[in-house]
């Protein structure tokens, strides 16, 4: 009975985390990715934030606004 109690405390807190990370603002995050991507060796590249719904043809890299934005990446540029 301890274990399952523990298990549902550690889920439950790996839930809020997740939540809590998608509610940084978008450039705050967007600004975080870039310096990633430059650390790896990256030069020229393109991230936008674009509305969650829409569809786009770069490679998802982060949600924000509590998931109703999405950064988008594309190599070369």
């Amino acid at each position: 009975m301890g274990r399952l109690i523990v298990a549902v405390a550690v889920l439950g807190l790996g839930f809020t985390g997740s939540v809590w990370a998608q509610a940084k603002p978008c450039e705050e995050l967007k600004s975080e990715i870039e310096a990633k991507i430059k650390k790896n060796g990256v030069e020229k590249f393109t991230l936008d934030v674009v509305d969650a719904d829409k569809q786009t043809d770069g490679k998802v890299v982060g949600t924000c606004q509590g998931g109703t934005k999405k950064i988008v990446y594309k190599r070369g540029g």
